[in-house]
């Protein structure tokens, strides 16, 4: 838990400290979603570079909070932490779409963020979609049939462009 004081009116208020370990959980976030890092030394240096206080124990601690979880060699924000329609900031990383067959989509990403791409598909349980499997720039999007996947095509197309 963060702390906190309680301000002339009695409503809690966060400290300094607080904040600072909030503003530094949100670059936390905007790292890991845009950038392939799989150590936490990594992390740590990212942090400072931005201009936070960071050591390997307060960036465990965060990646613990926020539910961070390391794919193969590196680290993925949890299913929690995508809005169910806000993949604006994942945009920029999709650059193709193809079909294989009447029940698999591909997408091609930049190297190293497929699964942040496939953990937000998989997050936004569109009921299209049967799952998925990520590589490292590729992920395979399985649907029942030619029409859960035209559907999944337009989805694709409003939200990513391709």
């Amino acid at each position: 838990m963060l702390p906190s004081s309680f301000s002339q009116a009695g409503t809690p208020t966060l400290t300094g400290a607080a904040t600072s370990a909030l503003a530094r959980r949100d670059s936390l976030v905007k790292i890991i979603r845009e950038r392939a890092v799989g150590r936490q030394s990594e992390l740590v240096a990212l942090l400072r570079e931005a201009g936070f206080e960071a050591t390997q124990s307060s960036v465990s601690r965060d990646l613990r909070e926020l539910g961070v979880a390391k794919r193969g060699d590196r680290y993925v924000l949890g299913e929690a932490m995508f809005a169910k329609s806000d993949f604006s900031t994942l945009r920029q990383f999709v650059s193709g779409r193809t079909t294989a067959g009447v029940n698999l989509t591909v997408l091609k990403t930049r190297v190293g963020s497929a699964q942040s791409v496939a953990v937000a598909i998989d997050g936004a349980q569109w009921p299209e979609v049967i799952g998925t499997i990520s590589g490292d720039d590729t992920i395979f999007i399985a649907t029942a049939g030619a029409r859960e996947q035209r559907q999944l095509g337009v989805r694709l197309h409003a939200i990513f462009g391709i």
